[in-house]
């Protein structure tokens, strides 16, 4: 599933926001729907106040499914996550700057390993954080809004989140880089479709754009959606 890297307006659904007592059946909807991409949240219940996805689940789901793994890690002491998913396999780990006093050195690490690197900043954590390592990065992702509080009801995207989005994209284009933005946090259809064609490259979707109860009809409608945008 590799050259998913290559499309525009990826869809990349968030593994934590599936049924999971049944993950392996979820997966399975989601490649029979078309989606290439797989968004794997490792939080550690101290970066973020919540636990809900254990390494060896990610571990048995990568030996069932050819899905891009795209990993986020959202925790304190990052180097074991980070070992343990490269020797998982996955395709692609995004580790917040804010908690890794080496981001160069980890991005190094990770791509030593023939695997995509990624820093990730918190809402209010500044572009500054990646300027430097800006051409080293696979991916750049975007918390638009606090890492691990989608369960707070009414918790919604930052008021700054356009603004930082757009800066982002005109850093990449000014220094001519094929760095991709994603944006994690109430992504929305409305996201999908104001930022799809030239500003963002993935997007992490969850429970703003997916029913658990009826993810055939939600896939065929994201797909849709981005299916026009493309086209636009």
């Amino acid at each position: 599933m590799k050259e998913i890297w290559n499309e525009s307006c990826i869809l990349s659904p968030s593994l934590i926001c599936l049924d999971m007592c049944n993950l392996e059946r979820e997966v399975k909807t989601l490649e029979n729907s078309g989606i290439k991409m797989l968004h794997v949240d490792i939080l550690d219940g101290h970066f973020s106040p919540s636990m809900p996805l254990g390494l060896d689940t990610v571990r048995q789901l990568r030996a069932k499914t050819d899905l891009f793994f795209d990993c986020h890690v959202m925790v304190t002491e990052q180097d074991f996550f980070v070992d343990e998913l490269l020797d998982i396999g996955v395709d692609q780990i995004v580790f917040h700057g804010e908690t890794q006093p080496h981001i160069d050195g980890m991005i190094n690490r990770i791509h030593t390993k023939g695997v995509k690197a990624g820093v990730a900043l918190k809402p209010s954590t500044p572009l500054t954080e990646v300027e430097y390592v800006l051409e080293k990065c696979d991916t750049v992702l975007l918390m638009l809004i606090n890492p691990g509080y989608a369960f707070v009801k009414g918790e919604k995207q930052v008021t700054y989140a356009d603004r930082k989005i757009r800066e982002l994209r005109k850093m990449i284009n000014d220094r001519g880089l094929d760095t991709k933005i994603e944006v994690d946090g109430r992504i929305s259809p409305l996201n999908i479709e104001t930022y799809g064609k030239k500003d963002v490259d993935i997007f992490v979707t969850g429970s703003t754009c997916i029913d658990r109860n009826n993810m055939e009809e939600s896939f065929k409608k994201l797909n849709e959606l981005r299916a026009s945008v493309i086209e636009k």
